[in-house]
C-alpha cells in the first residue's frame, strides 16, 4: 500500500498522512467505474452538459476551501491558488455551454450513398495521473471533456494532493455526479500500471515527468490502450525590441514566477538582443532580488515556497552545477535558512550548450538569459531542445513577431504574452513534451469514437 501525505512546504511540517488503495481493491474500483460507465454513457448529453454546469458552480461556491487545501499541499499563494479554481470551473462551464453540440453528429458530402454520418460516442472508463504542480487544473482539462463525452474516470493524483484530489470527487458529486462515474484513488505507481493493462481501461492520460510518461507510455503500448501525455518543457522566450524594458522585465520575469517557477510552460529560456540585453539583465536582477518570498498563506508573499524541500533542493543544486560549469550567476539561486521550502529566485546568464541547463529542464524560480545578435541563430538556441511545448515572441511589431513565432517548433506560441490557457485553446506539445491535445475540441476529440455510419 502506498502512503499519501500532506506536507507542508510553507512550514516543512507533515500535517496528515492516508492509506492508500490495497492491491485487492483495484478491481472493485476497475468494475465501478465500468458499471458506472453502462448508466453514464446512456445520460442525456444535454443532461450531462447540465451537471458540469453545477460541477463548475460548486468549485466557485467552495473557492476558499479548495484554495486553501492545495496552498497547504503544495505552497500556492492563497491568490493563486484561488485564481486556479476558478480556472478550473470555467473549463467545467465551457464544456456544459459547448460539449453537446460537440457531440452532435456530422453529415459528410461523399458520393455513392444516401447518407455518410460520422457519429460521437464514449469509449468506457478512463485513467489519469496527475501532477501536484496544478492540483485542480489539470484535473478539470482532463475529467470535464470525458465526463461531457460520456466517459468514466478513475482519477490517481500526486502523492502530495490527498486532501485536493478528495475535495475535487467531494464537490463533483455534491454536484450531482454518479459516484461510480468519477473515483479517487490513492494509487501507487504499479498499481497504475495495473489497471492500464487490464482490458477494462479504454485510455490513459497522464500530466507529469518524462519518466513518468515514459512508463506509462509503454505499459499502454504493450495493451494497446490510448494514451495522452502531457510532459515537461523548456519554453523559450524571444524578445524582439521593446520601447520599455521595465514594463517588459517586471511583466516577463513575474510570469517566470508564476506558481514559484513550477509550471512546464513557463518562460524559461530568455532571448534578448544586444542593444536591450544589459538593461534587461540588470532590471531582471533587481526585479528578483527585490520579491517578497512568503508563506502561501501570508498577506504581501510574491512568491511561495516550491512544492518540497526535495524540489527546491533540486533546483539549487542545478543553478550551482551551472555556476561551477561556467554560468553566471546575478542573484538568488540558494536556499533560504528557514523552515519550509524556500529559495531566492535565480537569475543566470553566460549559458553554453555544455552546461547541464542548457539540455534540461529546471523546474523553478531560475530566469535564464541568453543575449543574441543574429536572430537566426537565437531561434537554433531556442529550438535546440528535446523539447516542444510553446514559446513566445516579443516585440512592438505584432505581425513580425508572429513570422518569427512561427519558426519556434512548439505545439503553442504566443505573441506578447506566454502560456496562456484557455478553455476553448488546445493545450499540447510536440518532442520529448508529449503528445496528444486536451482542452477546446482538441480535448473532447481524445478518447471517443468516431463511428461512420454508410447508408446506400
Amino acid at each position: 500500500m502506498s502512503t499519501y501525505r500532506t506536507h507542508n512546504p510553507s512550514t516543512g511540517e507533515t500535517v496528515a498522512e492516508y492509506d492508500g488503495l490495497a492491491d485487492g481493491d483495484i478491481d472493485a474500483v476497475l468494475t465501478r467505474v465500468t458499471e458506472g460507465y453502462r448508466s453514464w454513457s446512456e445520460v442525456d448529453p444535454r443532461e450531462r452538459a447540465r451537471i458540469l454546469d453545477a460541477i463548475a458552480d460548486a468549485f466557485r461556491e467552495h473557492s476558499d476551501e479548495l484554495a486553501a487545501a492545495i496552498s497547504e499541499e503544495m505552497g500556492k499563494p492563497t491568490e493563486e491558488a484561488a485564481g486556479e479554481v476558478e480556472l478550473a470551473a470555467s473549463i467545467y462551464a465551457w464544456y456544459a455551454e459547448h460539449g453537446p453540440d460537440l457531440l452532435q453528429p456530422e453529415s459528410l458530402d461523399v458520393a455513392g450513398a444516401r447518407e455518410n454520418t460520422v457519429t460521437v460516442e464514449p469509449v468506457g472508463p478512463l485513467v489519469g495521473v496527475m501532477p501536484w504542480n496544478y492540483p485542480y487544473y489539470q484535473v478539470a482539462r482532463f475529467a470535464a471533456p470525458n465526463l461531457m463525452a460520456g466517459n468514466t474516470v478513475v482519477l490517481k493524483h500526486a502523492s502530495i494532493c490527498a486532501k485536493s484530489s478528495a475535495l475535487i470527487e467531494q464537490v463533483q458529486r455534491e454536484a450531482g455526479l454518479p459516484e461510480d462515474a468519477y473515483v479517487n484513488v490513492f494509487a501507487s505507481s504499479d498499481q497504475v500500471a495495473q489497471m492500464i493493462a487490464d482490458p477494462r481501461v479504454q485510455g490513459v492520460s497522464l500530466t507529469g515527468s518524462e519518466v513518468a510518461g515514459a512508463a506509462v507510455a509503454e505499459v499502454a503500448g504493450k495493451n494497446l490502450t490510448k494514451s495522452v501525455l502531457e510532459l515537461g518543457g523548456s519554453d523559450p522566450l524571444v524578445v524582439l525590441d521593446s520601447d520599455d524594458v521595465d514594463a517588459l522585465v517586471d511583466t516577463v520575469g513575474r510570469a517566470r514566477l508564476s506558481n514559484s517557477g513550477q509550471a512546464c510552460n513557463s518562460p524559461k529560456r530568455m532571448f534578448v538582443p544586444d542593444g536591450i540585453y544589459d538593461d534587461f539583465v540588470s532590471a531582471l536582477t533587481d526585479l528578483y532580488g527585490r520579491i517578497a518570498v512568503g508563506p502561501s498563506d501570508e498577506d504581501g508573499t510574491e512568491m511561495g515556497p516550491l512544492s518540497s524541500e526535495d524540489a527546491r533542493d533540486t533546483v539549487v543544486e542545478q543553478v550551482r552545477t551551472a555556476v561551477e560549469q561556467g554560468a553566471t550567476l546575478h542573484v538568488g539561486g540558494e536556499a533560504l535558512d528557514r523552515p519550509g521550502a524556500y529559495m531566492a529566485p535565480a537569475v543566470l546568464t553566460d549559458i553554453t550548450e555544455e552546461m547541464d541547463v542548457y539540455h534540461d529542464e529546471v523546474f523553478g524560480p531560475v530566469a535564464m538569459i541568453y543575449r543574441y545578435t543574429d536572430l537566426d541563430d537565437a531561434l537554433r538556441i531556442a529550438n535546440d531542445t528535446r523539447f516542444g511545448l510553446s514559446g513566445s515572441v516579443w516585440g512592438t511589431d505584432p505581425e513580425e513577431a508572429a513570422r518569427v513565432a512561427d519558426r519556434l517548433d512548439a505545439g503553442m506560441v504566443y505573441v506578447n504574452e506566454h502560456g496562456t490557457t484557455r478553455a476553448g485553446l488546445p493545450f499540447g506539445g510536440v518532442r520529448a513534451s508529449g503528445y496528444g491535445r486536451e482542452l477546446g475540441r482538441w480535448g473532447m476529440g481524445e478518447f471517443v469514437n468516431t463511428k461512420l455510419r454508410r447508408v446506400h
